[in-house]
């Protein structure tokens, strides 16, 4: 029993290692993805590149109520940080067909990415042990970096939160 016992907290010992060796930090070069939007686009973060900041929003799961508190948020709120040089978006790991129908619900005005084969999340350091995206938003520099991690988001003031910080951040305002 207590070889087994012996074991089982080695391998959680190991994967916690694994786990805390994936987080990003500032001053990180971002993880390139290649996602689909709720949109009918696809998107990737090379697209950005010399252009425009990104934010992505990583969000649990689509029709649960801290995600529609954030969602709406975006949504309601949006022209706040579309005063910045930015593009900007919520992203999962939803199956696409549930973030199209979650953001037309929501009234989203902005993309809602899916990342059903967790492959982004995991670069992100974002998927839980559970399979669902941790709801971390990250801020990127036009040039790649992160700029900003922000690991306690408020759903209900996600949109306010989004636009101070890229004030504070320096992020051109559109001109």
């Amino acid at each position: 029993m207590i070889h087994l016992r012996s074991l089982g907290v080695a391998a959680l010992l190991v994967w916690g290692t694994v786990v805390a060796a994936a987080e990003l930090a500032v001053g990180d070069a971002a993880p390139g993805f290649t996602l689909e939007g709720s949109d009918g686009q696809t998107y990737s973060l090379a697209d950005f590149a010399g252009r425009e900041a990104v934010v992505i929003a990583w969000f649990p799961k689509a029709y649960t109520r801290g995600c529609t508190i954030e969602c709406k948020s975006l949504a309601e709120k949006g022209h706040l940080i579309r005063e910045y040089e930015v593009s900007y978006f919520m992203a999962s790991v939803d199956p696409l067909a549930d973030n199209i129908g979650f953001a037309s619900e929501q009234g989203a005005d902005f993309p809602l990415l899916s990342d059903p084969g967790k492959e982004t999340a995991r670069a992100y350091g974002v998927l839980s042990p559970l399979g669902y995206a941790k709801r971390h938003t990250f801020y990127i520099g036009s040039d790649g970096v992160i700029l900003a991690i922000d690991r306690k988001v408020h759903p209900a003031t996600s949109a306010e939160d989004m636009a101070r910080t890229l004030g504070e951040l320096g992020v051109p305002r559109r001109g």
